[in-house]
């Protein structure tokens, strides 16, 4: 089996545990409430089906404060608390 090299941003946020369900999820992208950093470019996410790498950043809102984090993992269920933190890197204010 190959290694996944990439996954919705729905499903990752969800996993990492930002939303409580992957419709949360979906809807925090659909209101452009979330961007990412792939390669240098830093995009406004708009559909849940954009697709999210390991080393990208993400920025968006979180309990009224801006969260920036690295993707460090995509995983592959969503897993207990210490798993999905795992999963990513707070850049910034967030890393405290």
């Amino acid at each position: 089996m190959t290694p996944v090299e990439s996954v919705r941003i729905d499903v990752w946020l969800w996993r990492a545990r930002f939303a409580k369900t992957r419709s949360l999820a979906a809807a925090l992208v659909e209101r452009g409430a979330v961007r990412l950093t792939h390669q240098g470019r830093q995009t406004r996410l708009d559909k849940p089906s954009r697709v999210v790498h390991p080393g990208d950043e993400i920025v968006f809102a979180r309990d009224g404060r801006i969260a920036v984090v690295r993707v460090e993992a995509l995983g592959e269920r969503r897993g207990p608390p210490a798993e999905a933190r795992a999963l990513y890197v707070p850049i910034g204010d967030e890393a405290e």
